[in-house]
């Protein structure tokens, strides 16, 4: 059974303000293995909000990250997502391959719903 809604008794960290240091610290903790991933996607969005001259990408690495980290602070979740994106790769039925998409898909919304974003 796939969990949209984490059960906060079993996070690992108290969720972190919505800040790049206070993010990179709980990734730290949470998923060392994903740093430099965030690392790269923090100079992309420097570098697209200076180009463009909008704070829009800052948001939205923000926003992606929030939800990153508000999955891998609840280590079920983030095996229950990691799982379904497996199984959605190689199913062989397409309809049990978008139930598996649908399933990561639910994990992933619910985390942006969680941190407002």
């Amino acid at each position: 059974m796939v969990t949209t809604q984490p059960d906060h008794t079993g996070e690992l960290i108290p969720r972190p303000e919505r800040t790049p240091a206070a993010l990179r610290a709980a990734l730290v903790v949470v998923a060392p293995e994903r740093l430099p991933e965030m690392d790269a996607s923090q100079r992309a969005a420097v570098t697209e909000a200076i180009e463009q001259s909008d704070i829009t990408p800052l948001r939205m690495f923000l926003s992606e990250w929030a939800a990153i980290v508000e999955i891998e602070r609840f280590p079920e979740t983030a095996r229950e997502l990691r799982r379904a994106e497996y199984l959605a790769q190689i199913a062989e039925d397409p309809e049990e391959s978008r139930r598996h998409v649908r399933a990561a898909g639910a994990i992933i919304r619910a985390a942006h719903e969680a941190v407002g974003g």
